[in-house]
């Protein structure tokens, strides 16, 4: 009796042995048909046909099983989608994998060089499909085909990214073209083993974006990416392979992906929250396109303007670099002198472009240096690996590109310059506390007879500097000047049937000159509440800055008691006469809106981080937004405006003049205003431009919130969508303007260092399928009473 029940016990054990195989594997009489599916046998991974997006279009594809949405991390037949359900993926004898469609036609197939006696493909737990012999017992050592040896536009734990330089296997990632189409696109990103090994991203036939070379803990682009408790990072260099990857050591569903835009995001699930972390993004900010600012310059996305030559280096061509194209990059200041030249030490950089390079393992940082300063020919040179103080030899031979400023990064560079260079250096810190001594007693000495002369000049300045036009053509002879009889003539003697608007500054006119060309005059009222100062500003800032999104300045009339600004005529107005009007607004098709933001947002991004100055605007409103002809946006009224030099990135006022429902809380509470200030303002303007309504005029019968309040409580419930026009609904696309939304209320939250810089907004708006961060509470997020403040605010504290 006892041996009956062992041999049924064993029966059943052996059946739920097969039952659990056959749940994860693919056999020659078990082909995979549309609609039947294989699981791995921990339940992670799901193989099946699907179809992505929108599309109708068939693939097969695997998927993490638990993960809803749902998550593709491989498709097979990329290129070849199946029109319909007929589809069938079947194992032959010799052991090659084919989808065969309703034509009975191979669509798509695996490859291999080994011919297998019992063939079986099996979805494994880490989301590799291995073909392999039935009988071989470690079929993930053992295989003749494996799935991770074709990567799509996701690399999972365990995958190699680079080359087996022996069967000249090229392990690579290249993105989706979109959503709904998993055929290759524009990206991908791929080893490039000239020199000492990186990575770049291609968007089609050029660089745009390198990892920099690997310093035995990361690349040194990202030195966020270091080992820690979840992941294990390596790379390999040796005769047979070269490749990148990564190793979890702890469960976590976790993917590297390039997307649709081409940046390369590491993606980590959060099961409370049900949603995909961005764990570390490889591309950031501007600085991270490939040799933006060319030769012998490094790039810090904290300075304005961002690009900077070396030490010792100069812009190759000034005009070109003043007028922010920096591709053209630096030269030496001083010609080298071969094995008389020193090295600059180079700290916290992405190492530069290694494609002409040599390394060697062994050597040390004192061998390294005198073998580059040998070769004439030597550039810079490098410890290989930073680890255990630093070990090996790279070194740089021709020009030095793509360098730019990071945090955390161990590894120094040793720059080759002149000697004159850095003993002018040492020479100028070692006078500098002399002069210093010897200035501040002549200065002392000076000042108190200059002071009383100073003011004296001073005050005459003040009286007449802005009534005479001569006399500012003196101070700026590069400053255009228009005669009043000019502008009069233009303006029909300013005929009221040509005034087109009226802000704080005063009328503006429609005019035309004697050459046909339309302009806008902004003529100082007597009576307006701002002046003189808001005048100059204008005119100081306007005329320094040149955008396609910033309004074109011509010139200036001033004589007399008249004070005139003008500029290029916009037919379209302001942005304001178009979505708060409900017989205009439907005139604005989605596509015109969100090419109206981008315009915006670029714009802000030149002022406050590409232009000469770093500026403030401090009165971003949509009525401040003008539309040319083609309905792109430039952005005007700089009387408000504040420049930012050196490494200054908020002030402080006890006038605090703007309009309210754009201002930022902490500048309408205390007066400090920064780039977050704007970023405030323009989140504002985003949202009204979503939803066709002012935010202090928006009223809905359920609450007392501004649109900003209204905004947040609809995403939090999952309702962002109704915050929309509904003029738009004919014309909308439904992930712009969630991301548009979301953008919106991460700009408006709260507190300054929450919201994101204009970097960023312009990044995440140009791209689809990013993970952005959460929003938090917005500013001003106080139910309100029904009686409504006036718009504009000037207050004293």
């Amino acid at each position: 009796m006892k041996g009956r029940a062992s041999l049924v016990f064993c029966s059943i054990f052996l059946s739920i042995l097969l039952i659990s195989t056959a749940l994860d594997t693919i056999t020659i009489d078990k082909p995979i048909r549309d609609g039947d599916t294989i699981v791995s046998a921990g339940g992670v991974y799901e193989l099946g046909i699907f179809s992505p997006g929108n599309s109708k279009n068939r693939y097969v594809g695997i998927w993490y099983k638990k993960i809803s949405p749902r998550t593709v991390v491989w498709v097979a037949n990329r290129n070849i989608p199946l029109n319909d359900t007929s589809g069938v993926l079947t194992l032959r004898p010799n052991g090659i994998l084919v989808l065969i469609n309703s034509s009975n036609s191979s669509i798509w197939s695996s490859n291999s060089s080994r011919s297998l006696k019992n063939p079986k493909a099996r979805l494994l737990d880490s989301g590799n499909l291995v073909v392999s012999d039935g009988n071989d017992r470690d079929p993930e050592m053992n295989f003749a085909w494996q799935s991770f040896d074709y990567p799509g536009n996701t690399l999972l734990p365990g995958m190699k990214l680079g080359r087996n330089l022996v069967t000249g296997m090229d392990w690579y990632i290249s993105s989706w073209k979109s959503t709904d189409d998993p055929a290759p696109g524009e990206y991908m990103e791929r080893l490039d083993s000239n020199g000492y090994p990186q990575y770049f991203v291609w968007k089609n036939s050029s660089i745009a974006f390198s990892t920099g070379p690997w310093n035995g803990i990361g690349f040194s682009s990202s030195p966020k990416i270091k080992p820690t408790v979840y992941y294990t990072f390596g790379f390999v260099i040796n005769q047979q392979e070269i490749y990148f990857k990564y190793e979890l050591n702890e469960p976590l569903p976790t993917r590297i992906v390039i997307n649709e835009a081409g940046r390369v995001d590491q993606l980590t699930w959060i099961e409370r929250s049900h949603s995909w972390l961005l764990y570390v993004a490889t591309q950031s900010d501007t600085c991270d396109r490939f040799a933006l600012c060319g030769p012998y310059a490094s790039c810090n996305i904290n300075n304005s303007p961002p690009c900077d030559c070396l030490q010792g280096f100069e812009p190759r061509y000034p005009n070109q670099w003043y007028a922010a194209d920096w591709s053209s990059g630096c030269v030496r200041r001083t010609s080298l002198a071969c094995n008389q030249d020193d090295f600059l030490k180079m700290t916290g950089i992405k190492m530069p472009d290694s494609r002409q390079s040599w390394y060697n393992q062994s050597m040390n940082l004192e061998e390294c240096k005198k073998m580059c300063l040998a070769d004439c020919n030597c550039t810079a040179y490098s410890n290989l690996d930073v680890r255990n103080g630093g070990s090996g030899c790279l070194l740089w031979f021709g020009e030095l590109i793509d360098i730019r400023e990071v945090s955390q990064n161990d590894q120094n560079l040793f720059v080759r310059v002149a000697a004159s260079e850095l003993d002018s250096d040492r020479n100028k810190r070692r006078k500098s506390s002399v002069l210093i001594a010897i200035i501040s007693a002549v200065v002392a000495a000076f000042i108190l007879s200059f002071v009383a002369w100073f003011s004296f000049q001073r005050k005459n300045r003040r009286t007449d500097k802005y009534t005479r036009g001569a006399e500012v053509g003196n101070e700026d002879p590069e400053l255009p000047l228009f005669d009043l009889v000019t502008v009069t003539s233009a303006t029909k003697n300013f005929s009221s049937a040509n005034v087109i608007g009226e802000g704080g500054f005063g009328p503006v006119y429609k005019g035309i000159l004697p050459n046909g060309q339309e302009i806008a005059v902004k003529r100082l009222s007597k009576n307006s509440g701002q002046g003189l100062q808001e005048l100059k500003n204008e005119i100081v800032l306007i005329s320094k800055l040149q955008h396609r999104n910033l309004v074109k300045f011509l010139g200036c009339c001033l004589e007399g008691e008249e004070r005139m600004l003008i500029y290029e005529f916009m037919p379209n107005t302001s942005l304001d006469y178009f979505i708060f009007d409900q017989s205009r607004k439907a005139s604005l098709a989605w596509k015109n809106r969100f090419e109206i933001a981008m315009g915006i947002s670029r714009g802000l991004l030149y002022l406050h981080q590409d232009s000469r100055f770093r500026i403030i605007h401090r009165d971003l409103k949509t009525s401040n937004i003008l539309l040319d002809s083609n309905l792109n946006a430039k952005i005007s009224d700089f009387g408000l405006a504040k420049s930012f030099g050196g490494d200054q990135m908020e002030g402080k006022t006890k006038r605090v003049i703007g309009t309210y429902g754009y201002m930022s809380p902490e500048y309408a509470v205390d007066g400090k205003y920064s780039v977050k200030s704007d970023v405030f303002s323009i989140g504002v303007i985003i949202l009204e431009i979503i939803s066709g309504r002012r935010n202090r005029k928006f009223h809905h019968l359920e609450h007392h919130h501004n649109l900003l309040g209204h905004a947040w409580l609809l995403w939090n419930e999952g309702k962002a969508l109704e915050l929309m026009d509904e003029c738009l609904e004919e014309s909308f696309s439904e992930s712009q303007v969630l991301r548009c939304i979301q953008v919106g209320l991460l700009c408006v939250q709260k507190l300054p260092e929450d919201r994101p810089t204009m970097a960023s907004v312009v990044f995440w708006l140009e791209n689809e399928g990013l993970v952005l961060p959460q929003p938090k509470q917005p500013g001003f997020f106080i139910e309100r009473n029904s009686m409504e403040l006036t718009e504009s605010a000037e207050f004293i504290s």
